[in-house]
């Protein structure tokens, strides 16, 4: 397919879907995580389980009835099970919890994710929604980051840590506790990046097609890694998006 005949929000969707693995539990919030976890099932992982923040185990999505927020009723629709709130930060903390989707304004070279306020703490620009469960989520298991990639966005430093990626680098993250997970894969529209085992930076493994790496050093404020293999992905394929599009008729997350 051609660029033009997909969105952003698509190529994210499908991006991240094939990061996804068969078997694994994936806690997954609405928009871009809950269309990459559905794509995921459907195109090679039947076996991935959908956990909401809100308690549902395992819920079966209905094309054209995508829920609005994981506390919704359509949430529930054949379910494994529905549980606490409490209980389901029991399953990360006992470590059933494979992957962890997570967003934010902002995210460093680290993995460090921002989604409290953007500015000086005691008088911020702009006030963001908090954490939610969602330090909760990156303290406790490997984490999927989705989002546009801007300079603003990808920043040396976060203006605040919201949810704790490698925290300064290295061995920081173990070192002050956090002996398990950690930032995966940040995806955006133009690369796929992982981190660096031993420096935990930020590096690029894959380009989209048709990006280049200095299109992606100049949207990146801050010096990124490149993988000496460095990756194309293969564009979006029609049947990813037309199963997107049906799962989204009315285009309320893909655009």
């Amino acid at each position: 397919m051609t660029e033009d005949a997909y969105t952003t929000s698509e190529l994210l969707a499908v991006m991240s879907s094939r990061v996804l693995e068969d078997g694994q539990t994936i806690f997954a919030g609405v928009g871009i995580p809950l269309l990459a976890a559905t794509l995921a099932q459907a195109m090679h992982a039947p076996g991935l389980t959908i956990l909401f923040e809100g308690g549902v185990l395992g819920p079966f999505i209905v094309p054209g009835e995508l829920p609005p927020s994981t506390n919704e009723q359509r949430c529930t629709r054949r379910a494994n099970m529905v549980l606490s709130n409490t209980d389901v930060l029991l399953l990360l903390q006992r470590g059933y919890v494979d992957i962890g989707f997570m967003g934010g304004a902002q995210v460093d070279q680290y993995g460090n994710l921002n989604s409290s306020f953007i500015g000086d703490a005691d008088d911020p620009k702009i006030r963001l929604p908090g954490t939610g469960g969602g330090n909760d989520i990156a303290s406790l298991t490997k984490v999927i980051v989705a989002m546009v990639h801007e300079k603003r966005r990808l920043v040396e430093n976060v203006d605040f840590v919201t949810s704790t990626g490698f925290w300064h680098g290295g061995t920081s993250r173990a070192d002050d506790g956090l002996i398990t997970g950690g930032p995966s894969q940040v995806v955006t529209d133009l690369a796929v990046m992982g981190f660096d085992a031993d420096s935990k930076r930020m590096k690029v493994e894959a380009l989209h097609d048709g990006v280049t790496s200095e299109e992606v050093r100049d949207k990146t404020g801050f010096d990124l890694l490149f993988a000496d293999n460095l990756k194309i992905t293969e564009p979006p394929k029609e049947e990813e998006i037309a199963f997107l599009r049906n799962l989204d008729p009315d285009r309320v997350y893909i655009g």
